[in-house]
């Protein structure tokens, strides 16, 4: 296994628990079976890009994947490697190794990776295409309609609108706004990433019914199931999504709780590609939509979300038109957004011979 480490600027810093961050940076991950030995079929390539708040650390990641492959020394690499890999503590380090080795089995196979993690799941054939959402700031009403209307000209019908960095008349002004803007045609949802407390929530919800929301993600802090939880019950009209509390709590406390009509899932943050989509199905199973994004990665995990998402039956809307996030980026993408969707790589592997220059 060898790891070539990088880092690329933000077009703007990212607010995260811990602070701004302006730049991503992380490792890409390859695989090679005449280095790595027979548990590696093909060449093969990862990402493992950790975001702390949402991962491990960047020294926990490295530490993590060369205790496992040796980095860039030249050893075998364990059958076992994967499952020595801690989804929870080092959620990052895993997704980079987990993708590498599925990219590699996919070429393989000469398939492409959306088509291998459906079979694994036993879903049916992946989806040629994956719609996105795109993504409104938390400007003043005038502006969240300008970059609305644009969305839609560029043929997005589904937004997510950025809420909580203001006072709720603002919000509920802003949304309104939006929606008087681009009609009832388009599917509006708001995520105020847990600004929230339990009575600004409920003010919201029910003031925020009549705009016939696709949901409210992350309306409270992520440790707040059981808030979660009865503002579900208190207006059934605003369906709630939770991000943050995935990662903080996990599906299992969550489903437990009956805290989530939708579930954001972040497959950087949830371990690997495989761990995405099983967490998806399990989701599926208990009654709650699954919908992917990124944490703002580079073009290598972009493309693999895409894959996972494109597994997911009848996937809603994701949050997968990120790249432009970033200042620069690994190597042009394979998977750029058009119409508001995204085409899925149909070469083996992550995009066929699109990376082979970072292999």
């Amino acid at each position: 296994m060898r790891l070539r480490p990088f880092s690329l600027g933000l077009t703007a810093p990212l607010q995260t628990a811990r602070g701004a961050v302006d730049r991503r940076k992380g490792f890409l991950v390859a695989v090679d079976p005449e280095a790595d030995g027979g548990s590696v079929p093909a060449l093969g390539l990862g990402e493992a890009t950790p975001l702390p708040g949402w991962t491990e650390s960047l020294s926990a990641c490295e530490a993590a994947l060369r205790g496992v492959g040796g980095g860039n020394e030249k050893r075998e690499l364990p059958a076992d490697a994967v499952s020595r890999l801690d989804p929870v503590e080092t959620p990052a380090a895993r997704h980079g190794l987990a993708l590498a080795l599925a990219d590699a089995t996919a070429r393989d196979a000469r398939r492409s990776l959306s088509e291998h993690l459906a079979e694994n799941e036993d879903f049916p054939a992946p989806a040629e295409t994956v719609p996105v959402n795109a993504t409104i700031g938390d400007g003043d009403s005038e502006a969240a309609v300008d970059e609305a209307e644009a969305a839609v000209e560029r043929g997005f019908d589904c937004l997510k609108v950025k809420v909580g960095a203001r006072d709720l008349d603002a919000d509920v002004d802003r949304l309104r706004a939006v929606r008087r803007a681009v009609g009832e045609g388009v599917s509006l949802r708001a995520d105020a990433n847990g600004a929230w407390d339990r009575a600004t929530a409920r003010e919201a919800v029910e003031r925020l019914a009549p705009l016939g929301l696709a949901y409210l993600e992350q309306p409270l802090p992520a440790d707040d199931l059981d808030g979660a939880a009865a503002l579900r019950d208190r207006q059934k009209d605003v369906p709630i999504a939770l991000d943050e509390s995935l990662a903080s709590r996990g599906l299992d406390a969550v489903l437990d709780a009956g805290a989530a009509d939708a579930v954001v899932l972040k497959p950087m943050a949830l371990g690997g590609p495989d761990r995405a989509l099983a967490v998806a199905k399990r989701a599926r199973e208990a009654g709650v939509e699954p919908v992917v994004t990124t944490t703002i990665d580079a073009v290598v995990a972009r493309t693999a979300a895409v894959h996972v998402a494109a597994a997911i039956p009848d996937v809603a809307p994701c949050g997968l038109a990120t790249g432009s996030l970033l200042d620069d980026d690994l190597a042009p993408d394979p998977c750029p957004v058009a119409d508001g969707e995204i085409p899925v790589p149909s070469g083996p592997g992550l995009a066929g011979d699109a990376f082979d220059g970072l292999r």
